[in-house]
């Protein structure tokens, strides 16, 4: 009961701006014929407005951490229901290894970047693993291995909160200008996108194909993040050990060493998501069910995108620093770039 009565606060909020998005789509399909901008889009716009004209106070937070992070985790959960086998298998060989070598290429461009900008090593290589992988889990799991301090963790998280939310909005934006299919969409939001959930902001407005294809490229390009943590423990075991950059900083103040747990690896969500993937494949969700479920996660997402937009301030540019803000740009669109040469490459239809 006490659970409920912390979080109603903030999750009132987030239905509130939801529902503001809600009314504001009917508005534009009663003046348009259509919905440009979906309710989940408008809801991430709205809830920036909101948060930029009113700081909530401490008792609308809990409710609006809550409703950012798990309810959009059980809606990727439930997109399992919409994905089956074939999709996954339909990617192709070719795809997956592509998916590997996106990473790889992402991580090592945005680490020259960043030390061209002259970023201190470890912020660096927090920068380059959040662009390359799934931004701040990847950062979260990376900074005990390098032992980065706690400054380079909030510099890295701070301008990737609010760069995730400018890729949401602008990414479909490009679908026409590059004239991208569905598929192809699809692949590059995968392969770009900073977090398996905001693939489902970015993908919804464009379809149902471009959805599936894009979370599942996602889910294996999030999948690379443990490879690359034990890649990093074995060889940048030395700058872990070393004094930190920034003087006034001690030891004590990073993360402690060490290889971080199993959940910030292979997060719960990403288990669920396949499990249900598998009993979908395997013809055990009875059809009349998917409707429901798909539309019960389209919600979900709907409201996390209110609490994401609530939860960022686009101060954070400001205060992240004109390099580090520049190095995680220039690094995005280097990935960019990447992907659509993979996507040309292997003749994605």
């Amino acid at each position: 009961m006490m659970l409920v009565i912390k979080h109603f606060p903030g999750l009132l909020l987030c239905l509130a701006v939801t529902l503001g998005a809600t009314v504001l789509q009917a508005a534009e399909v009663a003046l348009t014929g259509q919905a440009y901008l979906e309710a989940l889009v408008l809801a991430i716009l709205l809830g920036l407005v909101v948060r930029t004209l009113w700081a909530p106070g401490a008792a609308y937070k809990p409710g609006i951490t809550f409703s950012a992070k798990f309810l959009l985790e059980v809606a990727v959960v439930l997109l399992g229901a919409a994905v089956s086998a074939r999709t996954v298998m339909a990617l192709g060989p070719k795809l997956l290894i592509g998916i590997v070598v996106v990473v790889a290429l992402s991580i090592v461009a945005s680490y020259a970047i960043c030390r061209f900008l002259h970023l201190r090593p470890r912020l660096a290589l927090l920068v380059a693993c959040g662009n390359s992988i799934c931004g701040n889990s990847a950062i979260a799991a990376v900074a005990p291995v390098i032992g980065a301090c706690a400054d380079d963790i909030a510099a890295s998280i701070a301008f990737t909160a609010v760069l995730g939310v400018i890729v949401v909005l602008l990414l479909p934006l490009l679908a026409p200008v590059l004239l991208l299919s569905l598929t192809q969409y699809g692949v590059l939001a995968g392969l770009t996108v900073y977090a398996v959930p905001q693939v489902l902001a970015a993908t919804l407005p464009i379809g149902a194909l471009a959805n599936q294809v894009g979370t599942v490229v996602k889910l294996v390009r999030v999948l690379m993040l443990g490879p690359v943590v034990f890649a990093l423990a074995m060889l940048a075991h030395k700058l872990r050990d070393e004094v930190d950059e920034v003087g006034h900083l001690t030891a004590g103040e990073r993360p402690q060493p060490g290889m971080p747990k199993i959940h910030q690896l292979v997060p719960w969500f990403i288990v669920g998501f396949l499990v249900l993937l598998a009993i979908r494949s395997a013809g055990l969700i009875p059809v009349p069910l998917l409707h429901p479920i798909n539309h019960v996660a389209a919600l979900l997402t709907t409201i996390s995108m209110a609490a994401l937009g609530l939860g960022v301030d686009v101060r954070t540019v400001a205060r992240a620093g004109l390099r580090v803000s520049s190095a995680v740009t220039a690094s995005l669109l280097v990935l960019g770039a990447i992907s659509l040469l993979l996507i040309r490459l292997l003749h994605i239809a």
